[in-house]
């Protein structure tokens, strides 16, 4: 478990913690969208400089950071192997055939700091709000499209329970493999077909076993009597306070200023 960052939450009492749910959700949407405006390195100092200022304002561990950025490592190496070596320009080495340029090795670096970038900021916004203030906030935002027969409610719940699950799901995963490697197992050695047979001990108890989950999840929620499309009442409720809206306003006007800043 303590190697899982994706769906943990960090119980700090920060300024970023006690932030409006809907603040943090909002900002995090305006980040994402902001930085692809952005085309040169310098262009990213201000979210860099944002991007720290938030992490240690937020108490967040490095570590981690760097737990989140790890499933990514694979998907960054193949993008940008491909970027490397299908960007046309001034060549930098040749390998099989395959020609790397300058241009590809820029906008391979560009695409790394940009998703990485992207990933902590979203990371900080897990880190640092629960999954019921999750699950409240995204219900409000998302509110008043429930007019148009949007269920709000439903997404918001099932974002709550798949960030709340996730690391249960992977800690459950390592328990099994652990048990099936007593039992004399073996994950690692073998070719690709071999290794993919080996994790049939493997997923069909983790498959069982969430759908168990699922079920007296279901029984619970009944027992509780949740309703799909029914109101409910919550024993904290979010409210935008000045310094809520003082911290929206001044992310708007940061990426407008970078938005408009590229326009120009």
């Amino acid at each position: 478990m303590s190697n899982i960052a994706i769906g943990q939450y960090l119980p700090y009492d920060t300024f970023i913690h006690r932030l409006d749910p809907r603040v943090k959700l909002i900002a995090s949407l305006l980040f994402i969208i902001t930085i692809f405006f952005v085309e040169s390195f310098v262009g990213y100092i201000p979210f860099v400089i944002l991007l720290i200022a938030m992490v240690s304002i937020g108490k967040i561990p490095v570590k981690s950071l760097i737990k989140s950025i790890k499933p990514l490592i694979w998907i960054l190496l193949i993008t940008g192997l491909i970027n490397l070596f299908t960007t046309s320009g001034r060549t930098l080495f040749t390998i099989f055939s395959l020609t790397a340029t300058y241009e590809g090795l820029y906008k391979t670096i560009f695409m790394f700091v940009r998703i990485i970038m992207i990933v902590v900021s979203t990371s900080v916004l897990t880190f640092t709000t629960s999954p019921m203030e999750l699950t409240d906030g995204l219900e409000k935002l998302l509110g008043p499209l429930k007019k148009f027969g949007f269920p709000a409610g439903e997404l918001a719940m099932m974002v709550s329970i798949s960030l709340r699950f996730i690391p249960t799901l992977f800690e459950e995963a390592q328990r099994i493999k652990m048990a099936q490697m007593a039992r004399g197992a073996d994950f690692e050695s073998g070719n690709i077909i071999n290794r993919a047979k080996n994790m049939i001990p493997l997923l069909v108890p983790l498959f069982i076993n969430s759908f168990k989950r699922s079920d007296d999840l279901a029984t619970a929620m009944e027992a509780r009597l949740y309703r799909i499309g029914r109101e409910r009442t919550r024993l904290n409720e979010i409210k935008m306070t000045k310094t809520d809206s003082l911290v929206l306003i001044l992310f708007i006007l940061f990426c407008s200023v970078v938005i408009i800043k590229f326009f120009i």
